[in-house]
């Protein structure tokens, strides 16, 4: 990138160890864990937006806090692995002719992002300020050892995760309908996974990555065929990339698999026996009961003279007269560096045409906007040109188109389909991972993505330290059978904009052989699928946007490494934090408000395969990611998903609200319902008392009558008691009246506590009544006598022959207790 306007001199450094300083600290709440400031400058300028700050750099990222908000500007803070290259750069302003210049030189520090940004800032003329961010930069940008890497510094943190070869066979387990057994640990320790179906089978013959260190601990492969046909089909393959099933349809059985090429020569004519044996298994019975079957299509993702090319070095593509009932059909898919070079083009394209740019100044504004869209005012749609120019959504489409044409073969004619290009980790990842997610929804959610992810890329050995341009285990050399992923098309010059020189890149930049945005390029296709069905993912676009800074920012140990093997000779997921764990805590502080999920997501409007037809496969540019920095206002496309989110939790709060009160309607309803009927047992309790009062009148009028047939005279007195005098004694003894609490009668009556409603006290005056003749006989009449001798008066028949009682005490609160027999009042 060239600034436009400027002269330019070009200065550089040679690569120093990673020697650290201690200095002053920014703020600590700016800060991630383990995160530490090496160096930092003040008064630095950031050209793009002509702000003012102090630019710090620490052990993870260049970070720019502006002076006047003393906030992060996020512009200017960016990951130290997300930096592709970066520039000295010394500038005179244009002065007018014949007019001495006598304005002090600009001295910038360009910054370059794989994440579509170009960074400028500038320095205090006569300062070191930019040469000690530079050399810190030097030292850290770029560590030569992957131990150096932030991801390690911080280590597991709380973001853990359980192993990723425990994830991998419970999709595994999945695709083979094993939903029910669960990977563990010792499952993989004792290679005891090797499940299968009816048609395919987990083989552990790689569990110690002798057969291809770049593939995965464990395959699936075609019942039929053995170990020892695997590891003879190996050496037919580039890499010993053999084929094997990436997906299987649940229904029909086709599957799709993945390969690198064959191994056919310059002629064409070299062959295995155990590799077409092992394609041939790929072809099944079809499930049509004529036992037909299946057809099978070998898909070549590169362009076909490509192809043709890789035999002068051993490689090639499989002819369709030694394949059984095969197709052989070429994808013309560029390789990594025309992918790389098509997408500097179209950085500097956003850079050049973008509402404001590295050199600070408008595209409107530019050569007084006689340049405006590349051309001038009666061409305005060569900017357009220029975006074409770039390759960069041609490449997109590509990829598109094919994919797309994967998930008809298998989805529609139940044919098989195997995927491969030179290497077989590059495009033949994007194709087997986007037909994967247009083919099984469940892909299209949040824990099918990670699974996808974690099969297709990451097991299969995309080579994520080389296409990212981190360090590595192992080095990049390799034999005549193990070439890079190079193909033979030159690469066509980076366009270069409008200027008088052309910065040469610092030697502290990747070696550009193997840096390519080919992962980058997949999730932007996942975006153009997302913009063309809203409703089938689960996930945002924010979260793909989030996702990708991630990866290329090497926060978190994923995607370090190249293959599954290194990450384990590492130890990686003992050593450092996991994305999705930490992604995984974001979404459940907020729940499903969060940004990362999809507020049109229906499982049940897509709930199939997904088949994107030609004419949609029109791809736009993804403006959330390729226009937030160069136009933040017209990146806002996620505007009106936010509004939208927003929305949705204002009226997430309201059926909140809406619930609640139902509830407190419910508690009141309960609460009316329960005072109800406490009323009617009130009522019930009150007529219930009314009856016993009026019965208790009744049995009071009825004993005031038999007191007086006997013979005696009732006397109330003022609290309610009454005493009953006898007027004639027939024992002759002393008539005596007494009022005395409830106690033991002294003839043995019946003891009553007086706390009881009832309570009757009996007074004796005799001394003796059994010993009277009266007595006698009543003893003798009544058949209620107990055995210790207690009377049973007034229930006794006694009463109609007289009575030896002389005195009677009554509580009427207490008559509902008496039992008393009407019939026998009635006849009196």
């Amino acid at each position: 990138m060239v600034a436009r306007g400027w002269t330019v001199l070009v200065a550089g450094t040679p690569l120093n160890g990673p020697k650290l300083r201690s200095v002053s600290h920014v703020n600590s709440e700016f800060l991630l864990e383990a995160e530490r400031v090496i160096e930092e400058g003040h008064g630095v300028v950031l050209v793009n937006r002509d702000e003012a700050g102090t630019l710090f750099v620490t052990n993870f990222r260049l970070l720019f806090l502006s002076d006047g908000t003393r906030n992060i500007v996020p512009l200017g803070t960016i990951p130290l692995a997300t930096i592709e290259k970066f520039n000295k750069m010394v500038v005179k302003n244009q002065s007018a002719p014949r007019q001495i210049d006598r304005s002090p030189t600009r001295r910038l520090l360009q910054i370059i992002g794989k994440d579509m940004r170009i960074i400028v800032f500038g320095f205090r003329p006569r300062t070191k300020q930019r040469r000690v961010i530079f050399d810190a930069l030097l030292r850290c940008a770029k560590p030569a050892r992957i131990w150096d890497l932030y991801a390690f510094t911080c280590g597991p943190s709380k973001f853990s995760k359980p192993n990723s070869k425990v994830r991998l066979l419970n999709e595994y387990f999945r695709l083979l309908g094993k939903d029910s057994h669960c990977a563990s640990v010792s499952m993989v320790e004792e290679g005891s996974f090797t499940l299968s179906n009816d048609l395919w089978r987990i083989s552990n013959t790689n569990s110690n990555y002798t057969v291809c260190s770049s593939y995965p601990f464990a395959l699936i492969v075609p019942k039929s065929i053995s170990d020892e046909e695997v590891i003879q089909a190996s050496t037919f393959r580039a890499r010993c990339r053999i084929p094997v099933v990436s997906w299987c349809h649940p229904g029909t059985g086709a599957v799709l698999a993945r390969s690198a090429q064959p191994l056919v020569g310059l002629m064409m004519n070299m062959r295995s026996n155990a590799d077409e044996k092992l394609v041939a298994s790929l072809c099944t019975q079809l499930v049509d009961g004529k036992g037909s079957r299946r057809k099978l299509y070998i898909a070549d993702a590169r362009p076909r003279k490509n192809a043709l090319a890789n035999g002068a070095m051993g490689g090639g593509s499989e002819s369709s007269s030694n394949y059984f009932h095969s197709e052989i059909v070429f994808f013309g898919i560029d390789n990594i560096h025309a992918m790389r070079e098509s997408f500097a083009r179209l950085r500097d394209y956003l850079d050049t045409h973008g509402a404001t740019s590295s050199d600070g100044m408008s595209s409107f504004l530019r050569h007084g906007g006689s340049t405006w869209g590349g051309g001038n005012l009666s061409s305005m749609s060569a900017s357009v040109s220029t975006l074409g120019d770039s390759g960069w959504l041609i490449h997109v489409q590509s990829v598109l188109a094919g994919s797309a044409w994967i998930t008809a073969r298998i989805a529609l004619e139940s044919a098989s389909v195997l995927v491969h290009c030179s290497d077989g980790w590059d495009r033949t990842s994007q194709l087997v991972s986007l037909a994967n997610l247009m083919l099984d929804p469940y892909y299209r959610t949040f824990a099918g993505f990670q699974a996808l992810v974690e099969k297709d890329w990451l097991a299969f050995g995309h080579p994520f330290s080389d296409r990212i341009g981190m360090p590595s285990v192992s080095g990049t050399s390799f034999d005549l059978n193990r070439q890079s992923s190079t193909g033979n098309l030159s690469s066509s010059p980076v366009r270069q904009s409008s200027g008088s020189f052309t910065p040469q890149t610092s030697n502290t930049s990747h070696a550009q052989n193997n840096y390519s945005p080919i992962f980058l390029q997949w999730v932007d296709c996942v975006s153009q699928l997302l913009r063309m069905y809203p409703f089938a993912f689960e996930f945002s676009s924010t979260f793909l946007v989030d996702f990708l800074d991630c990866v290329l920012s090497c926060r978190f140990g994923n995607f370090l490494c190249n293959s599954e093997k290194e990450r384990e000779k590492c130890g990686i997921h003992e050593a450092c934090g996991c994305l999705w764990a930490y992604f995984a805590d974001l979404r459940s502080l907020e729940g499903s408000s969060h940004a990362h999920y999809n507020l049109f997501y229906d499982p049940l409007k897509h709930n199939g395969p997904i088949f994107p037809p030609a004419a949609a496969l029109a791809p736009t540019l993804w403006p959330q990611f390729h226009l937030r920095w160069a136009c933040p206002s017209e990146s806002q496309a996620g505007e009106l998903e936010a509004e939208s989110r927003s929305m949705a939790i204002k009226f997430s709060e309201l059926l909140k609200a809406k619930e609640a009160a139902e509830m407190k309607a419910k508690e009141y309803s309960v609460a009316m319902e329960t005072l109800e009927a406490e009323l009617r047992n009130e009522k019930r309790l009150s007529s219930s008392a009314m009856n016993l009062a009026q019965r208790a009148s009744k049995e009071s009028a009825a004993i005031k009558r038999a007191i007086l047939s006997l013979g005696c005279r009732v006397n109330y007195t003022s609290n309610g008691d009454c005493t009953v005098d006898v007027e004639s004694n027939p024992t002759g003894s002393q008539e005596k009246s007494m009022q005395s609490p409830p106690r033991k009668e002294s003839d043995g009556t019946k003891e009553r506590d007086d706390n009881s409603d009832l309570s009757v006290s009996v007074t004796v005056v005799s001394d003796d009544v059994s010993s009277s003749p009266l007595g006698q006989v009543c003893e003798t009449l009544c058949p209620l006598r107990t055995r210790d001798g207690s009377c049973q008066w007034p229930s006794a028949g006694c009463a109609q022959l007289g009575s030896q009682f002389v005195g009677l005490k009554a509580n009427f609160d207490a008559f509902d207790h008496l039992s008393i027999y009407d019939s026998y009042f009635e006849s009196n």
